[in-house]
């Protein structure tokens, strides 16, 4: 069965306008919950020998005086609790109070992070992501300077780089959902995820159109249409190939590894199968309604 991309672009094209509009609102409302990483706090992860409610936890860490602290479960016995930047002292405090009321339990993990450090990693977060878009599109353009009819090599970066924040909104709108849903927050190991699903965006969308290009070239199809269509068609098994065992190599992670490894691994689940998405369904199809516009003007 031959999947006709350019001749439905239109259905493909209001998908991906609804998925990015719903993103965006998500994003903005009800918004990411960040983690520790980008707030500062203290974070402890502590397994009881036997199994507590999450409620009976709540009520220790309110009667203790930390009322604003939330807590994750990490498995049946396993719990996650965020609270405000600790001193030792206070962390003594919290852990005495939890024995005291609960049974023992071993403490697998504390940290703190201060909110100045929050906040330059956030920054730095932010400025590494805007300027790997803009440099990824420089060289888009100049690696496709020799295709510049029909299609000019800037129209190439400009797509690449859309691509790419079209697949990374995506994957962070739905971790808003997860957030109110699961509790799972945005913290350092999701900017990494972020950041290897636009490399992985980036790589599948420029294989697209690189094929477009050498088609170009050598004036493959009559019209740019044909041309746009023989190159998805070329390329399509590879990339749904490369990204579909990619994908359950993941999700073997998500399923089989621990409760702290399975945001990562869904947030790359979630970016590869939409960059996959919109290399194929997405990229292309602009390229032609790009020149549409241009030929109406």
């Amino acid at each position: 069965m031959k999947l006709h991309v350019i001749k439905n672009q239109n259905i493909w094209l209001s998908f991906s306008a609804f998925l990015i509009l719903a993103s965006i609102i998500l994003v903005i409302y009800p918004g990411l919950k960040y983690g520790v990483d980008f707030t500062g706090g203290s974070l402890i992860e502590i397994a009881f020998d036997q199994p507590v409610s999450v409620g009976a936890l709540r009520q220790t860490l309110d009667e203790s005086g930390y009322k604003d602290a939330t807590i994750q479960t990490t498995g049946e016995k396993g719990y996650l609790i965020r609270t405000q930047a600790l001193s030792e002292e206070e962390h003594q405090s919290v852990l005495n109070s939890t024995k005291t009321a609960h049974g023992n339990f071993t403490e697998m993990s504390f940290e703190s992070v201060g909110p100045i450090i929050g906040s330059e990693l956030s920054r730095t977060a932010t400025i590494g992501v805007i300027l790997t878009l803009i440099l990824i599109g420089l060289y888009v353009a100049w690696a496709f300077r020799k295709v510049s009819e029909p299609v000019a090599s800037w129209k190439y970066a400009s797509i690449t780089v859309f691509t790419a924040f079209h697949d990374v909104i995506v994957m962070l709108g739905a971790f808003a959902l997860f957030g109110v849903w699961f509790g799972w927050e945005v913290g350092a190991a999701i900017v990494a995820a972020a950041l290897t699903v636009l490399g992985y965006s980036i790589n599948d969308t420029i294989v697209v159109l690189d094929r477009t290009r050498e088609n170009l070239l050598h004036r493959t199809g009559a019209s740019l249409s044909e041309t746009v269509e023989a190159s998805i068609q070329q390329t399509l098994l590879r990339s749904l190939n490369t990204s579909l065992t990619t994908i359950l190599a993941l999700l073997a992670i998500f399923l089989f590894g621990g409760d702290s490894t399975r945001p990562f691994a869904l947030a790359l689940i979630i970016g590869i199968a939409v960059g996959t998405y919109s290399s194929i369904f997405v990229a292309s199809p602009l390229l032609i309604v790009w020149e549409k516009m241009k030929k109406r003007s």
